[in-house]
């Protein structure tokens, strides 16, 4: 039985997906298996990965069922005890495994093991995540996750390690949700279970050509079942509450870029003013246009090798 399955949704990535799965074969760790699952790929996706010839990879065919669901179905095909996500379109560098899997050895009664990334984007620039308060060197139980999560998520889709276990106590993906639903699984793991976080960088998120994503996903509105399903947790805990604000915030601007108002209003006026900084004030209260035209300039000044974010 493998150490690690390694768990691929793969939809329409026929661009990405070769350079995804040969940094996967090139992990100085290689005791895994690779479980692709096909998710009803239109592209030649399906053809690119026949063309590997790996004993150790597995590919199964489905409906166009969604990211969860493939997820989900995947881990219930998985024979070992740790699961490693990958999306069809990031890079893993070639010790990735090998440092989720020490930090798994050395903290072995975690929920969930992370590793820090970078984020590579559509111009080639790549920006290193910012963490908060996490001292670069961290390799261990993070004290708090939510308050390390209020810049950059410790916790990223293609860079975190899940033992089994934790899926059976906390649940799976939830497949009712088309968007958010992996921050909806980080934040019922790390209210119940403690989380371990490494600061060497091993995997690199690829974050595609420029668009304003309200505008070409309909499914994107499904993001505001996340605070409808943790409403009753208790958000006296403070740093749970800013965690939460800044994700109210994020959807809170993206609906209003899309006028739709009403949840604009309703996530806006959730939200504590003293969790978000000046420039995300500011920002929350800007016309949807506006909203609208920062976003184009904030792509236009990323294309220009000048990133900007209102997170920092």
């Amino acid at each position: 039985m493998p150490l690690i399955s390694i768990i691929i949704p793969l939809y329409n990535k026929e661009r990405f997906i070769e350079n995804t799965l040969n940094s996967v074969l090139r992990q100085t760790f290689m005791d895994y298996e690779v479980i692709i699952i096909d998710d009803g790929s239109n592209d030649d996706s399906g053809s690119i990965v026949s063309n590997f010839d790996d004993k150790r990879i597995t590919v199964y065919s489905n409906s166009n069922n969604g990211v969860s669901h493939a997820r989900n179905f995947g881990i219930s095909k998985s024979s070992s005890d740790l699961i490693a996500l990958l999306d069809g379109d990031d890079i893993w560098e070639q010790n990735h495994l090998e440092n989720l899997y020490s930090l798994y050895e050395n903290f072995p009664k975690c929920g969930l093991y992370a590793a820090a990334y970078n984020k590579k984007y559509f111009n080639g620039r790549i920006i290193k995540c910012n963490f908060n308060k996490v001292p670069s060197n961290h390799f261990g139980i993070i004290n708090d996750y939510f308050s390390a999560s209020t810049k950059d998520g410790i916790a990223w889709t293609s860079a975190v390690l899940i033992p089994k276990i934790t899926f059976n106590k906390i649940g799976m993906f939830d497949e009712e949700m088309r968007s958010g639903q992996d921050t909806d699984l980080w934040i019922r793991i790390a209210l119940k279970e403690p989380i371990a976080f490494s600061a060497t960088i091993s995997s690199n998120k690829i974050i595609l050509a420029p668009k304003y994503h309200l505008s070409y996903s309909k499914s994107r509105i499904d993001r505001l079942k996340l605070f409808e399903k943790h409403k009753a947790t208790n958000e006296s805990n403070t740093s749970f509450k800013k965690y939460m604000d800044l994700n109210r915030f994020s959807v809170a601007i993206e609906r209003n870029a899309a006028k739709d108002y009403c949840n604009y209003k309703l996530l806006a006026n959730a939200i504590k003013p003293s969790n978000l900084n000046l420039k995300q004030r500011v920002i929350l209260k800007l016309p949807s246009i506006l909203i609208r035209l920062l976003k184009d300039l904030q792509n236009l000044l990323l294309r220009n090798d000048v990133y900007i974010s209102p997170f920092k």
